[in-house]
């Protein structure tokens, strides 16, 4: 009895009962953002009428073993209901609805989510294809089996989070440290904040910084990925410490540009390593120990002791400590694969290594494009296309487009279209859903126009419409004090001739 006792002790966490909260209510909230980007973004983009349908894409399906509930049938009615249960779920959630219940409830909503989101990403293709993807889908199996309130934190669980976490951020500094090397020489930051994918409202600012700053953000993201990480394994206060490093940094990269719920998960997932003991001394109103949980109470009042466990007998608590080892152990045994990726010379930068999307390897710009080159897409309604005819360009809501224009924060909520619109000059333009999103701008497609922010002939078709490329650059400021524009624009050259719909 005294190994089952000391057990028992080693396996509930009380101390981490704030992590417990941030963890389950952040996660089920990126969950909400989640669903609701998709909601509004997912039929135009891959529906029964999107630039790259679901139901085309089904048909060669069964060679990949997607799991996914669309798997035998698709239609965007069935997408909207399953995008409604999300956000229903992971409402209640936040709320904590869930939690005050058995420690099954809140299991349960987790892996509904986890399924949920999961039919959708595996359908989604390109616009899917972001490594934030399956880091949501990998947090929320993970923190499904942080219970409810009626059971303490498992503290099996509460690693594996930070596990995540130190996969997360050490993976992402190894992809740096073996990319560029402007990484290597602490430039990277003279050009990231410019030609990341989507600037927000300070990334002017933070581009403009002295180069001394630049430097000091790169060597300090190289602590903070490379070091700190480790630290996150340590006993308290030096794991709170860790915790407090990486969640700075990430409110850093939360300010400087938006990169949808990246950041964000990476907060959240980080109070994995926060005790509540440090959270007291930071927030004196906060107990130290949440004694008022019910399992604590709980087990005070029935058997009269502190340990914060209820009593050893007890069948239910049983079956709730044989499912979290049972988790615990199938995310141990996943792991090899990514811990062996991590120490590769050929390092893979978000990958999936099963079909579940489970203990996944992340990694972010392993290299920094050192120019912004801008598609910008434009339509006449000239009957003959030539260079002098009226040409009005189409304004995306996050990719920059009017040089006066202050970029706008967008993250968590993730601009799928104005992400990939970034890719198209690092890869080719000649891509697949850019061409059928030219064919739908021919149409005035109502559903693709609700993806901009601005349709230059509201709402009538053109005749013809065509891309061209554009350098972009942030103004300095005495450019800034003489036109008021915060881009500099430098036209470049036609990417995609005119392009007109046949008339019948």
């Amino acid at each position: 009895m005294d190994a089952v006792s000391g057990f028992m002790a080693w396996f509930a966490a009380p101390d981490s009962e704030v992590a417990r909260w941030v963890l389950q209510r952040g996660v089920a909230a990126l969950f909400f953002v989640a669903f609701l980007s998709s909601l509004n973004q997912f039929p135009a983009l891959v529906g029964e009428r999107g630039l790259l349908p679901v139901p085309e894409y089904l048909q060669g399906f069964h060679r990949m073993r997607r799991p996914t509930l669309f798997r035998y049938r698709y239609s965007d009615r069935l997408f909207r209901w399953v995008c409604a249960v999300g956000l229903l779920v992971s409402g209640l959630l936040v709320l904590g609805i869930p939690q005050a219940g058995p420690w099954w409830v809140p299991l349960a909503a987790f892996l509904v989510l986890w399924g949920l989101y999961m039919s959708i990403v595996n359908v989604g293709q390109t616009f899917y294809g972001f490594g934030w993807e399956m880091l949501l889908l990998e947090a929320g199996f993970t923190v499904a089996f942080l219970g409810s309130d009626q059971v303490p934190p498992p503290r099996p669980i509460l690693i594996l989070a930070v596990w995540l976490v130190f996969r997360l951020e050490f993976g992402a500094g190894m992809i740096k440290i073996r990319g560029g090397p402007e990484w290597r020489d602490l430039t990277a930051l003279y050009y990231h904040h410019e030609t990341q994918p989507m600037p927000g409202p300070l990334s002017r600012q933070f581009h403009l910084l002295p180069k001394w700053m630049h430097r000091s953000e790169a060597a300090g993201n190289h602590f903070a990925q490379l070091v700190v990480p480790f630290f996150l394994f340590f006993p308290q206060p030096l794991g709170t410490i860790a915790a407090a490093v990486v969640i700075v940094t990430q409110v850093w990269l939360v300010l400087s540009g938006n990169f949808a719920w990246l950041n964000w998960s990476a907060i959240v997932l980080a109070f994995a390593g926060v005790g509540d003991s440090a959270v007291h001394w930071l927030l004196p109103f906060i107990p130290a120990h949440l004694s008022s949980a019910p399992w604590n109470s709980a087990s005070s009042a029935d058997t009269g002791s502190t340990t914060p466990w209820p009593a050893s007998g007890d069948g239910v608590t049983w079956v709730w400590v044989v499912v979290v080892l049972a988790a615990s152990l199938l995310l141990l045994v996943l792991s090899w694969w990514p811990l062996r990726n991590l120490f590769s010379s050929h390092q893979l930068m978000n990958a999936a290594f099963n079909r579940w999307q489970l203990v996944n390897t992340y990694g972010a710009f392993g290299s920094v494009t050192k120019n912004r080159v801008e598609i910008v897409v434009e339509g006449t309604l000239d009957a003959i296309p030539a260079e002098d005819s009226e040409w009005r360009e189409y304004r995306f809501r996050g990719k920059p487009g009017e040089p006066d224009r202050v970029p706008r924060q967008w993250a968590p909520y993730h601009l799928r279209l104005d992400w990939l619109m970034w890719f198209l000059p690092l890869r080719t333009v000649h891509e697949d859903w850019f061409y059928a999103l030219l064919m739908k701008l021919l149409g005035a497609d109502p559903a693709t126009l609700k993806l901009l922010r601005e349709d230059p002939f509201r709402g009538a078709k053109p005749r013809w419409v065509r891309a061209r490329s554009a350098l972009y650059e942030f103004a300095t400021h005495e450019e800034f004090r003489e036109t008021g524009n915060r881009w500099v624009i430098t036209p470049l050259r036609v990417l995609i001739r005119p392009i007109g719909l046949r008339e019948d």
